[in-house]
């Protein structure tokens, strides 16, 4: 999510016998993710989606064996799915790789449940929340999928968790049409395995020194030693970010949104349709991401007025993740991403000011640096040793310094898509919490429908049903504008 991922290079294995090539290494931006999470007990850097579905054709809902017999055709063209870490955390100066996971069965990470009656929206709420509160296993491959029967209307739902080290949130949806088909009767296509990042390799072990071949050459192309001086390297990084902290971005504003969390996750939705969001977006000017931005906005202000505790004296700051794929990577999985850090104008009352407002710092941000800025300090970091990534995480993202929470909007399908025969209603998407943060924002489309994922820590935001309550009136609000 934050800032940018370099591609990921091999490992060397210097051995008697001479020199041998080693597992896939995790980027700099991977790593990231993986030392956030150990940097916070409390913080999961998973992300997830529910993909809810109408009943088979037939009626009713697939039983956990069709399922996985269904599931294991498709999986197995996912590599990334069929391995794990080489070490359940980086070391100061070893990278972790990627690595085949012994004896793997894809059927040992589905799992299923049944939502208790009635299987309405608070039911399935409930029971999200609960599954996204606890971590994945680091000595496996990282991910885990729930089949979900029990919802009205004889639906069933498929609830996802993937460690955002593996993949980022465009990512998960070219997942997504893996596991999906394009039509109700669609039959069993030759699918390609995803690129996991570069090509692959066969010997594995546990880990690499931080210095390697790939790591000298971008150094070479890039003119610096940073690569061959792993403390002159750190000092670098340190630099970067007390530039970027001092300089680049004033704090953001302190916020009841951030504090001490829990772990234990809430979970709230918000649907629109994509009809009506797009007809205000034509109305007022700026984009439907400028849309978004400003529902939210308008959704946190009522949030922080139900409290009692009055506006903050600046605007918040969101941390908004924008997908920089080239075409010829557009479904490689990893992470690549850049950060833009956005003003929220909570302390604005009128809707419409408040939407000019983001669209006009939404032109500001296009025509300035920040993103190449958080680009190069990635790139920066990822020549030097893993412990330039863990600097560069706690500095930037182990705190509340830079932004009060983040805000992601995926583009999905407009197409609808079918899981055995049965059509794929709605998604719910899910963004990590970041140590501190205790409210994220996740918003998919597909199929003509927006959805509004909002994850909270449990104990620290009870209240995320106002925040759902707010944007749905802010919405209300900026289509009479």
């Amino acid at each position: 999510m934050p800032l940018s991922a370099s591609r990921a290079t091999f490992n060397l294995r210097i051995t008697p016998e001479g020199v041998g090539i080693m597992g896939e290494q995790l980027s700099m931006l991977d790593t990231m993710f993986l030392e956030l999470e150990q940097f916070d007990e409390s913080a999961h850097m998973h992300i997830g989606a529910a993909l809810i579905f109408d009943p088979l054709p037939g009626g009713g809902t697939p039983d956990i064996v069709e399922f996985c017999d269904y599931l294991r055709g498709r999986v197995r063209i996912l590599p990334r799915f069929a391995q794990q870490i080489s070490g359940a955390h980086a070391g100061p100066l070893t990278w972790l790789t990627w690595e085949p996971a012994e004896a793997f069965d894809p059927d040992a990470h589905v799992h299923h449940v049944t939502l208790p009656a009635p299987g309405g929206d608070a039911e399935l709420r409930e029971w999200l929340g609960d599954f996204w509160s606890h971590r994945l296993d680091r000595h496996r491959p990282l991910w885990e999928m729930t089949l979900v029967d029990g919802l009205e209307q004889g639906r069933w739902a498929l609830a996802t968790k993937t460690h955002h080290c593996l993949v980022d949130g465009v990512g998960s949806l070219d997942i997504a049409d893996v596991l999906l088909d394009a039509s109700a009767d669609a039959p069993p296509s030759p699918l390609q395995p995803l690129p996991n990042g570069d090509e692959q390799v066969t010997e594995h072990g546990n880990g690499r020194f931080w210095l390697s071949p790939g790591l000298v050459l971008r150094g070479a192309r890039a003119g610096v030693g940073a690569a061959l001086h792993p403390r002159e390297s750190l000092d670098r990084v340190r630099a970067a970010v007390e530039l970027i902290v001092r300089e680049e971005v004033i704090g953001a504003p302190r916020s009841s949104l951030n504090g001490p969390m829990s772990g234990t996750r809430a979970f709230a939705t918000v649907r629109l349709e994509l009809a009506d969001v797009k007809a205000t977006k034509a109305r007022l000017g700026g984009t439907v991401n400028d849309v978004v931005l400003a529902l939210c906005a308008g959704g946190l202000r009522h949030l922080l007025l139900s409290r009692g505790e009055g506006l903050p004296e600046a605007d918040l700051r969101a941390q908004v993740p924008v997908n920089i794929r080239s075409e010829d990577r557009e479904h490689a999985l990893g992470n690549e991403l850049t950060s833009l850090f956005v003003e929220l104008p909570v302390t604005e009352a009128d809707p419409k000011v408040r939407y000019r407002r983001v669209v006009e710092r939404a032109e500001q941000l296009k025509a300035g640096s920040q993103r190449a800025g958080g680009k190069t300090i990635v790139d920066l970091a990822d020549m030097g040793p893993p412990l330039a990534g863990g600097l560069l995480a706690r500095s930037m993202f182990g705190g509340t310094r830079m932004f009060n929470l983040t805000i992601t909007n995926v583009p999905g399908p407009q197409q609808r898509l079918y899981a055995l025969g049965a059509p794929l209603v709605e998604i719910l998407p899910l963004v990590p919490l970041f140590a501190g943060h205790t409210i994220g924002i996740a918003v998919v489309s597909y199929a003509g429908q927006m959805v509004f994922g909002l994850n909270a820590d449990r104990m620290a935001a009870p209240d995320v049903g106002v925040l759902a309550e707010g944007i749905e009136r802010s919405f209300a609000e900026l289509r009479r504008c």
